[in-house]
């Protein structure tokens, strides 16, 4: 099957990324980024190695010299790429971007099916191409709010690709208040989310796992309003947790709100270790006590999470790549 719908989100995000980038100055572009090492230059430059290697182009050459930013090989070819690209003036990296990208839209249009049916290995492990375009809708439309944010020119907050964002953002949650924040047995959390892109979330915990659903019940443990791109900051990483608990609204049980809210994604990658490729394989272990139980991330093929779930093995989704590969 073609992915039309997702490749017309793709096309949305190159045009305002590109529309966006064409009146930045030289300062504009050195400007820092809540991404830790990087500005809104760098930004752009990790978004055009990733569309260039999907394009078949090679990767870099070049080697940086400060990696303590990357968490892994992925996230180690980021900063060598971006870095490749950090002397040169904004404009240049623009226009690599608009050529990349006018080559990514002719090739995702003219493509057949079996093109989308390729298998290869991307930040989320073995998968059909077709599989890795929602994850670079996500990817992108997140860079470019990256931007917008740093800069203070607030833009394409809503659309197919924000709502596309944002829908699998929402999949951590069950995680993040069953598991994370550990809610009580029968206690709803429920999380309702403003602005741009309009969502009720509510989590209840049942038999141990947290069990989603649009409706909130009206003796919900606790409910947290926020906007919509703080949401999103919470949900990839970016900003200070604690700060942007601030700009929410909590009614109900406050303690247990800002248990959920710091959970979001720190407690994953600080306090689960990262296993990649091996993740089905290490979830067994653990399952059929194996191995000492621990919290654990990592990939999984399509395969490997239908045979987890087909053996009654718990786990979460998670719809980022590793902090690394932002």
């Amino acid at each position: 099957m073609i992915p039309v719908e997702t490749i017309d989100k793709l096309e949305q995000c190159y045009r305002s990324i590109s529309e966006f980038c064409a009146g930045l100055s030289e300062s504009d572009w050195k400007t820092p980024t809540q991404l830790p090492g990087w500005t809104v230059q760098d930004n752009l430059s990790h978004m055009a190695s990733w569309e260039g290697e999907m394009s078949g182009r090679p990767l870099t050459e070049h080697r940086a010299a400060d990696l303590s930013n990357a968490k892994n090989p992925i996230g180690e070819e980021n900063e060598h790429e971006v870095d490749m690209r950090r002397p040169w003036p904004g404009a240049n990296v623009l226009a690599e971007w608009e050529d990349v990208v006018a080559e990514r839209v002719r090739i995702l249009r003219s493509a057949d099916e079996a093109y989308f049916a390729q298998v290869s290995d991307g930040p989320t492990g073995p998968a059909p191409l077709s599989d890795y375009f929602h994850i670079r809708v996500l990817d992108l439309w997140t860079h470019e709010q990256d931007m917008r944010r740093a800069l203070g020119r607030p833009g394409h907050r809503s659309g197919p690709a924000a709502e596309h964002t944002i829908d699998r953002l929402i999949r951590t949650v069950p995680v993040v208040i069953g598991k994370r924040a550990a809610t009580p047995e029968g206690q709803t959390v429920v999380l309702e989310i403003t602005g741009a892109v309009v969502r009720t979330v509510a989590v209840t915990i049942t038999e141990g796992r947290g069990q989603i659903s649009s409706t909130a019940p009206a003796d919900a443990m606790c409910t947290i309003t926020m906007d919509s791109d703080v949401f999103l900051q919470l949900a990839t990483g970016r900003g200070n947790a604690t700060e942007l608990a601030g700009q929410c609204s909590i009614g109900g049980d406050t303690a247990h709100a800002m248990k959920v809210l710091t959970n979001m994604r720190e407690f994953i990658e600080k306090n689960c270790d990262n296993v990649g490729g091996r993740f089905a394989e290490e979830a067994r272990k653990i399952h059929y006590g194996e191995s000492a139980p621990r919290n654990i991330y990592g990939r999984a093929t399509g395969e490997e999470a239908e045979a987890l779930k087909d053996e009654g093995i718990e786990f979460g989704e998670l719809p980022w790549p590793v902090r690394g590969d932002a």
